[in-house]
């Protein structure tokens, strides 16, 4: 059965009210799921241990009767590592390397040490920047596993200099899959508790008996992880809230097509939500790509996932030119941005909102997901035109650094004064004012 996916044109008339149509995702706000996140974050933070235990019996069908056997011990994760054929243990290592170079970079390029200045009346100015001390990562577990998960929220944490890393991930039914133990120890997670869901977020976020409070939340999950993550944001920090992946390809229509028909599988077969849009001014190059699609969905494990996806979200939109094509992709603000065209870097210079760039006909997204290096979590639903991907900085926080000279104070004490009157606040000013001459 063929599989024909939504046509666009710019010129339409009505061409904007349908594109955004398309986009519109409202991230699940169902009222049951949030009282049931609610509920379970007011249990866990009465009860502790003993509310995550019952409801990770529950929702993961395991007869555990403390929490102690839920913690992966040190010795298990190091053996699954050690466990992991050659050559996959070598895939691991390679990106694990690259994701950490990439964030190593990234640290020093922000200035991981902040800044300091001297003024000419003596009065030193400048940022302290500090890693957090406990982060919390949240990797889903059950329908699959998530090793590259794993690198990605762990290490730019490992990098930024965090205290202690407790990794949370789901058992159900207490299968462990050890290439995302193998992960948690390439690298360098502290602790790993085998409980997920809301109970998870709300042990991280509150602390219990055998589980840290951690000053932020990290990594995807499903819509209860996401309703409760919403909640305790501000008793903790939290990345994002994630809605379904996302691809966006701009082509010139010069790449094989059977390559960007998979690049748009490869969004789409992660989950019925997600969004494969491509955009292109060749009219034959789409009618070919839609070729390729039909042609190539029936090898497809996940077809039946691709097809929903595609059919319910996806798009081919023709434009007049590439210059319209990146003023289209500044509008969608995907997750990802692939540039499928003989000079990438001309159309990446107009482009203002995006997750992740993929420049040039080689630069598959599924190799960002895996072990480029730059991060894989990144903002979604339109959320790049305000967010950045996971990185380094939000493992670290900045305190301003004020070191006021004496005469620095005269100055400052007048200015400071003057201004606390005038919003009557008079203790402000006079304690500038003792400090004056």
């Amino acid at each position: 059965m063929s599989l024909e996916i939504r046509k666009l044109d710019s010129g339409s008339k009505d061409f904007r009210e349908q594109l955004m149509a398309i986009l519109a995702f409202e991230a699940s706000e169902d009222e049951a799921i949030d009282r049931a996140a609610a509920s379970i974050l007011a249990d866990v933070r009465q009860r502790g241990d003993a509310a995550v235990l019952e409801y990770t019996n529950t929702f993961d069908r395991l007869s555990a009767t403390h929490m102690t056997a839920l913690e992966i011990p040190r010795a298990e994760r190091k053996a699954a590592l050690d466990s992991l054929p050659a050559a996959r243990r070598a895939a691991l290592q390679h990106a694990a390397d690259r994701v950490r170079a990439y964030h190593e970079r990234q640290k020093k390029e922000c200035g991981s040490d902040g800044f300091i200045f001297t003024e000419a009346d003596g009065t030193v100015l400048g940022q302290k920047v500090t890693p957090l001390d406990k982060v919390g990562i949240y990797v889903p577990g059950g329908k699959a596993a998530y090793p590259s998960s794993v690198l990605m929220n762990a290490i730019p944490a490992k990098v930024a200099g965090v205290g202690e890393i407790i990794m949370v991930v789901p058992t159900p039914e207490g299968v462990k899959n050890p290439l995302v133990l193998a992960a948690a120890e390439m690298a360098g997670v502290d602790r790993v508790f085998t409980i997920g869901g809301a109970q998870a977020v709300g042990a991280l976020a509150y602390g219990t008996a055998s589980i840290p409070q951690v000053d932020k939340i990290v990594g995807p999950g499903n819509a209860y992880v996401a309703a409760a993550k919403r909640r305790v944001f501000g008793i903790v920090g939290i990345d994002m809230i994630a809605g379904p992946s996302e691809i966006l390809v701009l082509a010139d229509g010069s790449t094989d097509p059977d390559w960007v028909a998979m690049d748009l599988f490869s969004q789409a077969e992660h989950d019925e939500l997600a969004q494969s849009i491509l955009v292109c001014p060749d009219a034959d190059y789409l009618s070919r790509v839609q070729a390729s699609v039909n042609q190539l969905l029936d090898d497809m494990p996940r077809k039946d996932v691709i097809r929903i996806s595609l059919t319910n979200r996806g798009a081919m939109i023709k434009v007049r030119d590439m210059n319209e094509a990146c003023e289209i992709a500044n509008l969608i603000a995907a997750e990802h941005l692939e540039i499928s065209a003989e000079h990438p870097q001309q159309w990446a210079d107009r482009i203002r909102h995006a997750g992740a760039m993929f420049l040039g006909r080689y630069s598959s997204e599924s190799l960002g997901d895996y072990c480029a290096g730059p991060n894989h979590v990144l903002p979604t639903s339109r959320t790049a035109r305000f967010s950045s991907p996971l990185g380094v900085y939000d493992f670290q926080k900045r305190s301003s650094v004020i070191h006021v000279s004496q005469s620095g104070a005269q100055t400052l004490g007048k200015v400071a004064a003057e201004l606390a009157y005038g919003e009557g606040l008079p203790a402000h000013a006079r304690s500038a004012e003792m400090r004056l001459k």
